[in-house]
């Protein structure tokens, strides 16, 4: 009788710059952690994005990064000022950005509305990432009225599609709602609410519900807990799920995933390089680690994924706070290495009997 090998996993890592290196090495530690303690293996590659690639090789994107992730089971991704993301996006058709935006209890009262309005809040920011005005025709030019600029959004038909089957599947496995963003009142030629509607007939449990993105925007700070899943273009999902960050309290909670339709993902928090606080060691790994917790449930491991979340939960309940988060009282203000540290300890406390059931 054989055994079975213990599942085994390579990622790369890709820091950039800013606060990225110390997020994604915090959230590295506490991956390794848990597969230690679940028992499978995770083999970490680095490489290079952005300003620091176009120093060290030469280009926002170098090739030796795109053949590193090749073959690779995931991305962990910290942030870069500017060149290279969108182009590994592009690369590896990472068409589909899942961003979701839950509330923590004990943090309910960090929310810009009262806890009430956020208590259970769950809804997922489903982004179309690899077209729209980001990837349309832009540049300057001149005429006779003087300089401009410009960029256009372009939505082939089948890329709205493709985006709507993977929001419309997220909404069957929850709670059966879609909500599409869309802006046809004054973008006609991108008809996202019939085209969403004309695949949702292979669904039919889920309802589906247009709604102005402006006004979506209204509503989300008004009644969040009225959603679910939320469709969006890449420029208005680019947006909306800022708002995440008001509704929970702070920016640096929120991860994302971003897959291609063979199911292969760059994992990264939603926040920027923030160079104001890089390099003082304060920075919060969260939004990183939730991205983290993405991956692991991508991959299945959906036990280690619920042993982190009940770490975190474990950890913030105690009052431990980074600096986004702190306040005076009874909170406790700890660094980023402290955080880790905390989180490392708390992992091996946490029991197979507290562990719960998640929802991927």
């Amino acid at each position: 009788m054989g055994y079975l090998s213990k599942p085994s996993y390579r990622i790369v890592a890709i820091p950039g710059e800013g606060i990225g290196p110390e997020v994604v090495e915090a959230s590295l530690k506490i991956l390794q952690q848990v597969a230690k303690i679940e028992g499978f293996s995770l083999q970490v590659d680095y490489g290079w994005l952005g300003a620091t690639a176009l120093e060290q090789l030469g280009s926002y994107f170098p090739q030796a990064t795109a053949k590193l992730c090749d073959g690779a089971d995931g991305i962990v991704f910290g942030a870069v000022s500017q060149g290279g993301l969108l182009e590994l996006r592009k690369y590896f058709d990472f068409f589909c950005n899942l961003r979701p935006i839950r509330s923590v209890n004990s943090l309910l009262h960090k929310s810009s509305l009262r806890p009430e309005k956020v208590q259970g809040l769950d809804i997922l920011i489903v982004r179309e990432l690899v077209s729209g005005i980001y990837f349309g025709a832009s540049g300057r030019a001149s005429d006779d009225r003087g300089a401009y600029g410009y960029h256009t959004m372009q939505y082939y038909d089948e890329e709205i599609r493709r985006i709507a089957r993977k929001a419309l599947e997220q909404a069957q496995y929850r709670r059966g709602l879609l909500t599409v963003a869309h802006k046809e009142n004054a973008l006609p030629h991108l008809p996202w609410t019939r085209l969403v509607e004309e695949e949702a007939r292979e669904f039919p449990g889920v309802v589906v519900e247009p709604m102005l993105v402006d006004n979506l925007a209204m509503q989300m700070v008004i009644n969040p807990q009225r959603f679910d899943v939320i469709l969006a273009g890449n420029l208005f999902g680019d947006i909306l799920s800022d708002i995440g960050g008001a509704l929970l309290g702070s920016i640096g909670l929120l991860g994302s995933a971003s897959l291609n339709a063979n199911g292969f993902g760059l994992y990264e928090a939603i926040h920027g390089t923030a160079p104001d606080i890089a390099g003082l060691g304060i920075a919060n790994p969260l939004g990183t680690l939730e991205a983290c917790i993405l991956m692991l449930q991508q991959w299945g491991e959906i036990q280690a994924a619920q042993r982190i979340i009940a770490a975190q939960d474990r950890i913030l309940a105690k009052g431990y706070r980074t600096a986004d988060l702190f306040s005076q009282g009874e909170e406790i203000l700890v660094n980023t290495a402290t955080l880790v540290d905390l989180l490392l300890e708390e992992l091996s406390a946490v029991q197979h009997s507290q562990l719960g059931v998640i929802h991927a």
